[in-house]
């Protein structure tokens, strides 16, 4: 069974074997960013072994994916960072994003063009879907599930039938964003990992446009020094009730709490 311990009171207050699964691109440069200040506020146990690619935190528990051969969905007991319930994927399958809108978890895959829905409370599954792209990262506003595939695209999928019904470019004053990775919609606002760097960029849902950014580094570098394996930030989750917001990365021993403050230009 999950801890009934609720995360609201922590916010009051392999060698990977997947290694190199993705073929390396060049680190996209940020330029001028403006950049969104923040704080960290308390430091949570995150599991080692767990290649990271959604997090969500729903009704005071913890949700986590992950990547690689025997990817899973679990509920993270956040008392010592490991996940008590799980469901795991097929071998063939690289885990990827999730999201849950409503009794339901939604995941992606990789590089299968395929996706799965599942039962809130059970973890059974319900059915899957397909999509073009490459799956990536994946959240949701109050209609629609949001899809990244690696690219500087974000997809909304209608939660019936599951098809694309529009495509958001992403950019900031240089240009495209692209390496949109994992995904968290906050407050109106649309959070996405950039892959290979250490940000988080800051995307307005209407137009696409990037109006700020959170540079994590201090964080990535604070998780290497605990573990020498820890590879790249991935893993955003927002709590409401605080408005704070959860960080990892993929093999991170921590999970960040951070409180954000108004962008200011760097």
């Amino acid at each position: 069974m999950p801890s009934s311990f609720k995360l609201l009171s922590y916010f009051a207050i392999y060698t990977l074997l997947v290694t190199g699964c993705r073929p390396k691109s060049p680190e996209q440069v940020i330029k001028n960013p403006t950049l969104i200040e923040y704080k960290v506020q308390s430091t949570l146990t995150h599991d080692t072994k767990a290649f990271t690619q959604g997090l969500e935190i729903h009704n005071g528990q913890l949700y986590e994916s992950t990547g690689g051969k025997g990817s899973w969905i679990g509920i993270v007991d956040v008392n010592t960072g490991i996940a008590d319930k799980r469901v795991a994927l097929d071998d063939k399958y690289f885990g990827e994003g999730i999201t849950i809108f409503g009794d339901k978890i939604y995941q992606l895959t990789w590089q299968n063009h395929e996706g799965f829905v599942y039962d809130l409370a059970s973890f059974r599954k319900i059915r899957s879907f397909r999509y073009r792209t490459e799956g990536w990262g994946l959240t949701h506003d109050s209609t629609y599930l949001i899809m990244s595939d690696g690219s500087n695209k974000l997809y909304y999928l209608d939660t019936a039938t599951l098809a694309t019904v529009r495509t958001l470019e992403v950019k900031d004053g240089n240009g495209p964003v692209g390496n949109l990775n994992e995904l968290e919609y906050a407050e109106g606002r649309i959070y996405a990992n950039i892959w290979q760097t250490n940000y988080i960029a800051r995307v307005n849902p209407l137009t696409g446009n990037v109006d700020g950014y959170l540079d994590l580094g201090p964080l990535t570098r604070q998780a290497k020094l605990a573990n020498a394996q820890a590879d790249v930030l991935n893993g955003i989750a927002w709590h409401d009730r605080t408005r704070a917001m959860l960080v990892t990365g993929k093999l991170w021993p921590y999970l960040f709490i951070i409180r954000m403050r108004e962008p200011s230009r760097e």
